[in-house]
């Protein structure tokens, strides 16, 4: 049997395709017996306008293992929006956790023990994008689960790499601003 996974936390970012197609997950993954359970339930018991939180389905009726539930971080206004989240995304994250177990960064025999939250970012011009490359936001946000799931479950990046890197990184938006980009 494996270890017991109270709560693990991890992000990833995944960009360069399409415009509007970045995909950047945060996850928490732990037991549903302990405090990720009560995470869980608590958000998909507690709906609010334009933050909707969803199961990470593969069709209608067809929900995936571990289970894992959607959050938007962006608050959603438009139903085109909506219909990419709860859709071309939705069917991606399923996947993307799929991927995890087939991976073996999920311990397969402790899919129905787990449970998964993902923060999603779904860029907002996607609800006006009239050639929005569905292929290409599929893929890229299928990736980018599988690769939060994987940093997650490997406590990546070590606290020895973040030290010995600490000044070798600028998060983006801040040289952007040292720049005048934004």
């Amino acid at each position: 049997m494996s270890e017991r996974i109270v709560m693990r936390i991890g992000e990833a970012l995944v960009a360069g395709g399409p415009l509007n197609t970045a995909a950047e997950p945060e996850v928490a993954i732990g037991e549903m017996d302990g405090p990720m359970g009560v995470a869980f339930a608590n958000q998909l018991a507690n709906q609010s306008q334009g933050h909707s939180k969803v199961l990470a389905i593969m069709n209608t009726d067809i929900q995936v293992r571990p289970a894992t539930l959607m959050v938007s971080k962006v608050t959603v206004k438009e139903t085109a929006y909506t219909n990419v989240f709860m859709g071309t995304v939705q069917g991606a994250i399923a996947n993307g956790v799929l991927d995890a177990v087939r991976e073996g960064y999920i311990p397969k025999e402790k899919v129905n023990d787990l449970g998964i939250i993902v923060s999603v970012w779904l860029n907002p011009g996607v609800a006006g994008q009239k050639d929005l490359d569905h292929k290409a936001l599929f893929e890229i946000h299928r990736k980018a689960t599988t690769l939060a799931i994987k940093k997650a479950m490997s406590n990546e990046p070590s606290i020895d790499w973040l030290l010995e890197n600490q000044d070798k990184i600028t998060h983006k938006y801040y040289q952007m601003g040292l720049d005048g980009k934004i």
